[in-house]
């Protein structure tokens, strides 16, 4: 597979190496680099949600570097139903925050009325110390 036909996609939740839904994504991986977005993370329940904003907490996940195959199944995991269609995420371009040639897509949560924002911007130290903050 040429490099070029490759794409970038930012995941930060159960999509994660070791994660729960990693297999969603693993048949499709060429390769994982850690990296960090600006934005608010909450607690959707059983998996993260998060809102991108320029003057939020440094949120840390990680680059896929996956076939383009891949992009519909992971719209679909994601309930993803493309632009202007009611989605719970969205499927936006984002660029890493302290490295700006490294970009691709990300999913964002919608609506985060009412949900918990995780503190200290991580998925997985939310999951094992449980800090959260009503938003």
């Amino acid at each position: 597979m040429l490099e070029a036909a490759l794409m970038k996609m930012f995941v930060y939740g159960t999509l994660l190496s070791g994660e729960a839904n990693h297999d969603v994504v693993a048949p499709y991986l060429i390769s994982v680099e850690t990296g960090a977005v600006r934005g608010k993370l909450y607690d959707a329940g059983e998996y993260p949600a998060l809102v991108l904003h320029p003057e939020g907490s440094r949120i840390v996940g990680e680059w896929l570097t996956i076939d383009p195959a891949a992009l519909p199944t992971i719209d679909a995991f994601e309930d993803y139903h493309g632009p202007n269609r009611p989605n719970e995420y969205e499927r936006v371009w984002v660029r890493d925050e302290s490295r700006d040639a490294l970009e691709g897509w990300i999913y964002v949560y919608s609506d985060s009325h009412g949900l918990k924002e995780i503190l200290g911007g991580s998925w997985r130290g939310y999951r094992s110390g449980n800090k959260t903050k009503k938003a």
